[in-house]
């Protein structure tokens, strides 16, 4: 029985150094994006059918940003799966569709690539919907 309730306690633990590992990551890539010049519109924007982890707009271009946090950027375009990228498009058609006013901005799908000691990589168009 201590046994199991190790395991669980375990378990939290690391969920909740994972999301906060993600949360320092989404600070980093939203201070790399402020200043490239974007304006952040929406961070962990969530609808039934999925969730982009930044919204950012520059000049026309609609980002839906995907923040991973790895060790490469390798590993960080591996870690985007087919499932993820389409609940991500949804999620941004979700987004257009409440603000109209980005309907004719372009829109992309970009990621960032944390990793420790080193500056957030920005991967422009990682994937298209």
């Amino acid at each position: 029985m201590a046994a199991q309730a190790s395991s669980r306690e375990n378990r939290r633990e690391r969920r909740q150094r994972a999301y906060r590992r993600g949360r320092r990551g989404e600070f980093w890539a939203m201070l790399l994006l402020r200043l490239k010049g974007y304006r952040i519109l929406a961070r962990d924007f969530r609808v039934p059918m999925g969730e982009v982890d930044l919204i950012a707009w520059r000049r026309g271009v609609l980002a839906f940003v995907e923040v991973k946090s790895r060790d490469s950027a390798d590993s960080a375009i591996e870690a985007v799966t087919p499932y993820q990228s389409q609940r991500i498009a949804r999620a941004a058609a979700a987004f257009v569709g409440r603000h109209p006013r980005y309907q004719t901005d372009v829109l992309r799908f970009d990621v960032i690539v944390v990793a420790p000691r080193r500056w957030p990589q920005h991967l422009i168009n990682a994937w298209s919907a």
